[in-house]
């Protein structure tokens, strides 16, 4: 049996389920979640897998809930009514740490309604991070940022090949300990289930796998960037040969939403000193990296030969990190552009305000460019409305991590973490 590997969450987790009658841990297929759950529950209900849990909930529904706690429900969505019960029995027993559910899939609007403020609480939980995975050192953590320390230098370079590598098999925890040939392989077959099967089941529609396809491949090309509704139809016609419906294209990314393999990055809204307008419209990447690889059924070659799009997504990459150690420091991830094409990868802010910025390259022939993109940002912001950040920060693949003379942060992605 293979050992468990601590992850960022887990004290999140526990945190979480002492403050309510239940946790709902919220997370892509496969992404971990049954398992982190397992190491704090003291009783388990599989539902999907469990014959009589359909049976026991036509005739008394409340006995699916009887274990000791706290008790994990695990693929609660197969029968969603259990919200409902499980939102009555906390009512009942009037204790906190009663229920953690775990799911593949948000819950539907009808059940959100009745969420119950009080009873729940919400995780939410990503593939596995550089750090939990062994590959970053974790020195440069997120919160040292925050506090505005400055960075000795670190000595954490990794070579490109190795960074292609990584993206190509990616944070699912069933392709630990496996070579790159082996893991890619497992996350093609995850996006053909996903075309042929889960797409159809999350809202019991049939979806016609070709267009999820090439839907996955258009996401897949344009991951990091700002990309309308009618250019993913566009594009699809123009690479793939194809024709697919703005309503379409909606309706299938509202069901990728919902399976959690796509998440979008929000645009910074701020207040800015000129007078251009914001960008609106988020950026799109899937909650793994690798699946953007998968979809288009790249190898290592493709990758080396297209190091502009291998940027992307290495950005991709970066921003799950910069998500999931944000997480944990309280904080969101957005990024910024406006109308004179000013733009910064990604902004990390915590709920009091507090803020930084990152730009995010891969290699380090790059880095000038991108602290003259940070300096033009912050010059543009309106301080007497908005308070400085913290620090201002470029991420690098193949560099290594220190403080520059003009204060800007170089950090490798190896150096990253909490």
């Amino acid at each position: 049996m293979m050992q468990y590997i601590k992850r960022i969450t887990d004290k999140e987790l526990q945190t979480k389920l002492n403050a309510a009658g239940a946790v709902l841990i919220r997370g892509v297929k496969a992404c971990g979640k049954t398992e982190s759950a397992k190491q704090i529950a003291a009783s388990t209900l599989s539902v999907d897998t469990d014959d009589q849990a359909s049976v026991i909930m036509k005739i008394d529904p409340k006995r699916l809930l009887f274990g000791k706690t706290p008790r994990l429900i695990d693929e609660w969505q197969v029968q969603p009514k259990l919200w409902t019960y499980i939102r009555h029995e906390i009512d009942e027993r009037q204790q906190k740490a009663q229920f953690i559910l775990t799911g593949s899939a948000n819950p539907e609007e009808n059940i959100k309604m009745h969420s119950g403020a009080g009873r729940f609480t919400i995780l939410n939980m990503r593939t596995m991070s550089w750090q939990e995975l062994g590959f970053s050192s974790g020195k440069i953590s997120i919160e040292s940022l925050f506090c505005g320390s400055k960075i000795d230098i670190y000595d954490e370079p990794v070579e490109l090949e190795y960074i292609i590598e990584k993206i190509m098999i990616g944070g699912f925890p069933t392709t630990l300990n496996m070579i790159t040939d082996q893991a890619m392989e497992l996350n093609r077959a995850y996006i053909d289930l996903l075309a042929e099967v889960d797409m159809s089941r999350v809202s019991n529609v049939k979806r016609d796998p070709i267009k999820v396809r090439n839907l996955l491949r258009s996401i897949a090309r344009n991951t990091a960037n700002i990309v309308e509704i009618k250019t993913i139809a566009e594009d699809i016609h123009e690479k793939e040969k194809n024709d697919i419906s703005r309503p379409t294209v909606y309706e299938y990314l509202d069901a990728l939403n919902c399976l959690m393999i796509t998440e979008e990055q929000p645009a910074w809204n701020t207040h800015i000193r000129s007078s251009a307008s914001l960008r609106k419209t988020p950026k799109r990447h899937f909650t793994d990296v690798a699946l953007s690889v998968a979809a288009l059924g790249a190898d290592k070659n493709y990758l080396l030969s297209d190091l502009k799009f291998t940027g992307f997504l290495f950005e991709s990459l970066v921003t799950h990190e910069l998500r999931v150690y944000a997480q944990a420091n309280d904080a969101k991830v957005f990024y910024y552009r406006d109308s004179n094409n000013i733009e910064v990868d990604a902004i990390v802010q915590k709920h009091n305000g507090d803020w930084m910025a990152f730009e995010i390259k891969l290699g380090i022939g790059q880095i000038e460019e991108a602290a003259h993109n940070l300096k033009k940002f912050i010059s543009v912001i309106d301080t007497k409305k908005v308070n400085p950040p913290k620090s201002i920060n470029i991420i690098t693949g193949t560099g290594i991590s220190y403080t520059r003379a003009d204060g800007i942060n170089v950090i490798s992605i190896a150096s990253l973490g909490i």
